[in-house]
């Protein structure tokens, strides 16, 4: 007994003082309960000194965000299946806003709107997590937009060019090549420009947020950013079509703000919504629901303000802060070609130019289907190497004529030779500007066959071996006129002793492909 008495009273004096040790804390709690329960929504009542987006818990893991704060009742978007919520359910307050997880942590992973793991390979250890809605930088704090970002496409770089901290929209009719036009910036981003030097060949990293997606398309843009290398300097942030709406409302703001930890940090980032579309159309449904009054097309009245504040984001910071910058390209969708829809007039002027893919020129098989007409970019020659002004600075002017032109010639009407020689230029001009949609060729091949279709140089090659005649030159130019090369990739003036080494390089290239010109009506 006496052993028995003796762990008894070490026991005892254990938890002595172990409560001695406690100190009881008082915690206040806000819970309030279920009203009703809509398709990715709920109305919520109980619940006092909510702040705007603060992040509110259901039964069963279930976020949602408070967006509707009113005086007794609170509307909800939900973060997951409502299916799964009832009413008299209880809901309580987190005291933090939407926020999503930023860092490094997260390069070559796949997340969802909340950051979320979606790929398989773990949870995501990012060290700090930013609210999803930020204030865009002020003017004081802003650098102009004059380092380009090349995007591998001709008809962009030479004639549309976007500057690192612009915000460019795509906008087309579906099934257009939009999304492979934003796969061939990232791509070419990334890869830098690895023979040259300065700000632009600095490659970058790049965000693509999918909001609204199907599966598959999503699960092509990730296979094609991993068989090409990209995947690794590359934050997927995914919202599909089978999300709930609240998640592919968030998404666009959850991927600026994982942009812009890197953005602070000195990074040249580019972030891609694809798209908006979709954001406004998942908006305006979440509107409704929750009793908003409806405006034009039963949009809310707001819908332009929610993609104002998101891509004012965007921009290219000062040395001081920095010196990186966020590049926008929201993808935009069009029905029927009507650019002048609510929706596309809001972004077109939100944003500072746009690449407009006709599904005319789809048809044709001018792929890239770039309209040189109706693209526009309103940083100009500004953000773009010198070479490019140089040899293609009047290329939308003259290809407007050239289109205009090639109209009247089909009344059949009788062509001097002068009009014949234009219209064949014309037609080498169009054939150059065609590429494969895994062609990212550099910028002195670029500027190469564009001063060779520009200038004549291509007028005695075939219409169908112009490709061929493309390959050609971009071995000459490299092997020829490597001086030149460097100088073009360096952002060096293009000068007449560039213009002669490249013209000689060409000729050399294209003097076996010559042969008699079959062009309609040359």
């Amino acid at each position: 007994m006496g052993v028995l008495d003796g762990i008894a009273s070490d026991i005892l004096a254990g938890l002595g003082a172990g409560l001695d040790a406690h100190r009881a804390v008082l915690r206040t709690e806000q819970i309030g309960w279920v009203a009703r329960v809509g398709a990715g929504i709920a109305e919520v009542e109980g619940l006092a000194e909510l702040a705007a987006d603060e992040l509110i818990a259901f039964p069963g893991g279930l976020l949602g965000a408070a967006t509707d704060i009113e005086e007794g009742r609170v509307g909800v978007i939900l973060f997951g299946p409502s299916g799964t919520l009832d009413a008299g359910a209880e809901a309580r307050r987190t005291g933090r806003v939407i926020d999503m997880p930023v860092g490094a942590a997260l390069l070559g992973r796949v997340v969802d709107a909340l950051g979320r793991p979606l790929d398989g390979a773990g949870p995501v250890l990012a060290a700090e997590r930013w609210p999803v809605e930020r204030p865009a930088p002020g003017i004081l704090d802003r650098a102009p937009v004059d380092v380009p970002l090349e995007t591998g496409i001709k008809a962009v770089d030479a004639a549309i060019p976007i500057g690192r901290g612009q915000r460019e929209l795509i906008i087309g009719d579906r099934q257009t090549g939009k999304t492979a036009v934003a796969l061939s910036a990232i791509l070419t981003h990334q890869a830098g420009r690895p023979g040259g030097t300065g700000p632009a060949a600095k490659p970058g990293l790049c965000v693509y947020c999918a909001v609204g997606q199907r599966a598959s398309a999503v699960a092509r843009v990730i296979e094609i950013l991993r068989r090409e290398g990209a995947l690794a300097r590359t934050v997927v942030v995914v919202a599909g079509s089978e999300d709930a709406p609240g998640l592919q409302f968030v998404a666009p703001y959850a991927a600026t703000s994982v942009a812009e930890w890197f953005m602070a940090r000195g990074e040249d980032v580019l972030i891609v919504y694809d798209d908006l579309t979709r954001h406004a159309r998942t908006y305006r449904e979440l509107s409704l629901l929750l009793r908003r009054p409806p405006g034009r097309e039963a949009y809310p009245g707001d819908i332009f303000y929610i993609h104002a504040r998101l891509l004012e984001r965007a921009t290219r910071l000062t040395p001081e802060r920095g010196g990186g910058s966020l590049t926008a390209l929201p993808i935009i969708e069009t029905q029927a070609q009507n650019i002048s829809a609510y929706i596309p007039t809001n972004l077109i002027s939100i944003t500072d130019g746009q690449v407009y893919l006709s599904p005319e020129l789809f048809e044709k098989g001018q792929l890239p289907a770039v309209d040189l007409g109706r693209s526009v970019s309103r940083v100009g020659a500004k953000a773009q190497l010198p070479s490019y002004r140089a040899v293609a600075g009047d290329l939308r002017l003259s290809y407007a004529q050239f289109e205009e032109l090639e109209v009247f010639a089909r009344f059949g009407t009788r062509l001097d030779e002068d009009t014949r020689l234009k219209l064949a230029r014309g037609r080498r001009v169009r054939a150059a500007l065609k590429q494969r949609e895994e062609a990212r060729p550099a910028p002195p091949e670029q500027i190469a066959v564009l001063l060779a279709a520009t200038r004549g140089l291509l007028d005695e090659v075939p219409l169908e071996r112009v490709a061929e005649a493309e390959r050609a030159i971009a071995a000459a130019i490299r092997s020829h006129a490597a001086a030149a090369c460097r100088r073009i990739e360096n952002g060096a003036p293009f000068g007449e002793a560039e213009r002669e080494a490249l013209t000689a390089a060409i000729r050399g290239a294209v003097a076996g492909l010559r042969g008699e010109a079959a062009d309609g009506n040359a």
